[in-house]
């Protein structure tokens, strides 16, 4: 994110537009006021509906006039009035975005995503007149033919080196019938990205599996089946069952029902999602926003719009992301139809002339695991309550880097169910607040992610520290037991987590060099999961919410003994979509194409299995077409490379050295973006990365 571009982290969330709120006097508006809560944090209290879009107005009219004194200036172009200067305007911008998107993302209503749909042209109208105005480039330009001759640090240099680029990418070359045709063009791709979001979390939520027959939960475990008649009943369906389409139902569903044909149902309500040909299909409108991308990067002079996006990442050009994506898929492959074979056996044990099925697949998986390991994924989730699940990724970056984690009684929070905590460093001093929201309700998107209140940069001299968000869709308690977590939960607690780490640990003067690139910023995250199942760790936070007993040795062997079981349907679920990403992405012409027809024949050229549904199917790939990962949906697997090849690095040196530790804090997590990503992979690892070890921990070599 380009922090003096103001360009919003619109949380793609989205339900029906209202009328907009009256405006509010400046002086009842909390974003017009320095923020006297303790560390800074929003006064979430004060917030009300009505201050955004006042405050949006006059942020937008602030930073246009912050820009516009800069551009204006008549002092010759420097770094200090012109480079540095950009980096310092939008303040106030940013921190009305900063709360906006964030509870857009989790406590959504009508009035939030109709002021949505207002910002978003209005802040790609802002981008475009900052990008686009000549004298400022001029400015920029100037600053930047004299980089040579400036005596500038490394951060510096990537700052103007960085925004020099943003400007020539942004469209400050082109002729003024050009320009026109870009803001057009970026004017409908934010309209339409919040309408994308805006479909799939109303057909997502509309969903719900409705069951009235104690036999039709055969296979659901207790705790599952309490959930359901809890969600009955807050329907008003007392004495029924129900099951919706977020993760913590669906999954669980299609792993444990025994019903094939209610299996079935679920997973087609969730693949057909925002592909009905109703008013929320979304084929129309992921297909014109993949030709609009083309045509944006034909206009800069690309091929296509993979090729603008890769320009600035690790990959480069898209020639790369498919070499690993083939590396990755063959194998894969080749694991995936050996398995498939096992589960069909599994699905006709008895007898039976049954064909495997992708409402199968997760099914007939857990069963033979639990042939295969002796081991039954629900009987781990006593062991994995939620509290203590995230005290042992608090003990992990203790170990790791010396910071605590105290909790905050009364600290404002965005929902009562939001916990807050204070990030000291092993010195003692103040690093960050640290907010965690774990569960699913009506408001708050599907998935998971990590975000920021306030981000960590320098002003005026001064360390800002950061206030930073991970946010969840966990399974929540259910009658008088605690939140207990699925193994992959606590997986994808630890991975968000690391993303907190790095927003907690940055350390960079410039605004503007907050963000990682695609295929580097999930490194942080990634490497975090890989202490999940280390014997040491699970002693520390594996503990049966009951008893207190630790989780036992034989368990724990259980585990790892089956952590490749299934990994050739991960990868290729997960790789098809990422080729299905850059097939959209790579179009060579600015054309609106049948989108299912476009789909069904990418899938069909790399032989996607009929047994597994790619991860997410275009008209619900919000990553993609609404979530900033367009054409980068691949740095998932690119940075499992990267974490796997770090983790060993641990794991030759000592699963807590410090030494290795000081390395990665001070080489990766605080240096965001500041950097040059391989200059920083390097310093740490001494070498290139290596896919060995990716392929060796999926069991794919």
């Amino acid at each position: 994110m380009r922090s003096w571009l103001a360009v919003a982290v619109l949380v793609l969330v989205a339900v029906p537009a209202a009328a907009q709120p009256a405006t509010t006097a400046k002086a009842d508006n909390p974003f017009f006021v320095e923020w006297k809560t303790p560390f800074g944090v929003p006064p979430f209290g004060l917030i009300k509906t009505e201050h955004y879009m006042p405050a949006y107005d006059e942020a937008i009219a602030r930073q246009r006039a912050e820009v516009a004194a800069i551009s204006s200036s008549k002092a010759a172009p420097t770094f200090a009035n012109t480079i540095e200067a950009l980096d310092g305007t939008g303040l106030l911008l940013a921190k009305v975005d900063a709360v906006f998107s964030n509870l857009r993302g989790s406590d959504t209503n009508d009035q939030l995503q109709a002021i949505a749909k207002d910002v978003a042209p209005k802040q790609a109208a802002l981008r475009d007149d900052i990008l686009l105005d000549e004298t400022l480039f001029k400015r920029v330009k100037a600053v930047w033919e004299r980089r040579a001759k400036l005596k500038l640090t490394p951060e510096q240099a990537k700052l103007l080196d960085d925004t020099y680029k943003n400007f020539v990418r942004g469209g400050a070359n082109l002729d003024p019938a050009q320009k026109e045709r870009m803001r057009a063009i970026n004017k409908d791709l934010s309209l339409l990205s919040v309408t994308f979001a805006d479909n799939l979390l109303k057909e997502t939520n509309a969903y719900r599996l409705v069951i009235d027959k104690p036999e039709d939960l055969a296979g659901l475990p207790e705790r599952m089946v309490a959930g359901a008649a809890a969600a009955a009943k807050a329907a008003g369906l007392e004495g029924k069952w129900v099951f919706g389409l977020q993760a913590p139902s669906i999954w669980p569903f299609l792993q444990s029902a025994d019903n094939r044909e209610l299996r079935r149902q679920i997973l087609a309500a969730y693949t057909s999602r925002c592909d009905h040909g109703d008013a929320s299909d979304n084929k129309a409108v992921l297909t014109k926003i993949a030709a609009l991308r083309a045509e944006r990067a034909k206009l800069l002079g690309y091929q296509t719009h993979a090729d603008f996006v890769l320009e600035e990442r690790m990959a480069k050009t898209p020639d790369k992301v498919y070499a690993l994506l083939d590396r990755v898929w063959k194998p894969a492959l080749v694991v995936a139809r050996k398995d498939a074979a096992d589960l069909q056996a599994q699905l006709n044990q008895g007898g039976g002339d049954l064909k495997l099925e992708a409402a199968d697949w997760r099914w007939c998986a857990e069963k033979v695991r639990k042939a295969r390991y002796d081991l039954d994924e629900q009987a781990l989730r006593p062991y994995f309550k939620l509290d203590n699940a995230r005290d042992g990724a608090f003990y992990v970056a203790n170990r790791l880097y010396g910071i605590t984690f105290t909790e905050l009684k009364g600290l404002p929070v965005h929902n009562p169910e939001v916990k807050a905590f204070e990030v000291k460093d092993a010195n003692g001093s103040h690093l960050g607040v640290y907010y965690a929201d774990y569960h699913p309700r009506p408001g708050k998107r599907g998935g998971a992610w990590s975000s920021s209140f306030r981000g960590q940069h320098f002003e005026k001299g001064k360390d800002v520290r950061p206030v930073v968000v991970n946010v969840m869709n966990f399974s929540p308690p259910v009658g008088d037991a605690p939140a207990l977590l699925s193994l992959e939960e606590v997986e994808t607690l630890f991975h968000e987590f690391g993303h907190g780490l790095n927003a907690l640990l940055s350390r960079i003067h410039y605004r503007t060099l907050a963000g990682m690139p695609r295929d580097f910023v999930e490194l942080p995250s990634q490497i975090m999961e890989n202490w999940v199942l280390e014997p040491e760790v699970l002693r520390v936070y594996a503990k049966h919410w009951k008893t207190g007993e630790v989780i036992p040795d034989a368990l724990i062997e259980k585990i790892k003994a089956s952590r490749k079981f299934d990994q050739g349907f991960a990868t290729v679920e997960y790789t098809a979509a990422c080729y299905l990403d850059m097939d959209w992405h790579t179009l060579t012409e600015p054309r609106e194409v049948d989108a299912t027809a476009f789909e069904n024949a990418g899938m069909a050229k790399i032989g996607l299995p009929p047994e597994i549904v790619v991860r997410y199917r275009s008209p619900y790939f919000q990553h993609v077409f609404a979530g900033g990962y367009s054409a980068g949906y691949y740095g998932y697997i690119w940075c499992e490379v990267l974490d796997s090849d770090a983790f060993q690095a641990f794991k030759e040196k000592g699963l807590f050295d410090q030494a290795t530790a000081r390395s990665f804090r001070t080489n990766i997590l605080e240096k965001a973006g500041s950097e040059d990503p391989m200059e920083m992979w390097m310093r740490f690892r001494g070498r290139e990365p290596r896919v060995e070890p990716l392929l060796e921990k999926r069991g794919l070599n």
